[in-house]
């Protein structure tokens, strides 16, 4: 997923970083450009097709906002959302009479929602180092020190499960 990911920012990535590093999204687009725009853009102008995602960005930050997440950074939610939209535009079909925006802005919910539930199969990281309570004289107490077993170094353990080939 990492590598769809990163296949769809850095193919568009000029858009995002024109639009997104002035902190200045450009205005939507008319009612009448836009539908221009996604003619043009199903017929297989890149120009539109780019004109169509620059003018997007600012509704995927308003969808970020909605996503008010203390783990994940914002900066980082935008670009996901805004792998939705290209995706959003790349199979918009406007023979169901939807809004592209309308349509885009579901795609780009579920591309965070889907970013969301890979995280969560994953769970936190857990550092042998990470320190997890105090002893009695205000030491911390690491990890590595309740599993340490007198009889085994884990350091060299782990080494050997790493280094061996299956």
């Amino acid at each position: 997923m990492f590598q769809k990911i990163i296949k769809y920012l850095f193919k568009d990535f000029y858009i995002f970083t024109a639009a997104y590093s002035n902190n200045v999204f450009p205005d939507p687009l008319s009612k009448e450009e836009e539908d221009e725009c996604v003619k043009k853009a199903k017929l297989g102008d890149q120009e539109a097709r780019n004109k169509l995602i620059e003018h997007n960005l600012r509704l995927v930050a308003h969808i970020v906002k909605r996503f008010d997440v203390k783990d994940v950074d914002t900066d980082d939610l935008i670009s996901i959302g805004t792998i939705g939209l290209i995706k959003g535009i790349d199979t918009y079909k406007n023979n169901k009479k939807t809004k592209i925006t309308t349509y885009a802005a579901r795609c780009i919910q579920n591309e965070i929602l889907m970013y969301f539930r890979s995280q969560k199969k994953i769970g936190p990281t857990v550092s042998l180092n990470d320190a997890i309570g105090h002893d009695k004289e205000g030491n911390e107490i690491n990890l590595i020190d309740v599993i340490k077993d007198k009889d085994v170094d884990l350091f060299l353990e782990l080494d050997l499960k790493n280094n061996i080939k299956i």
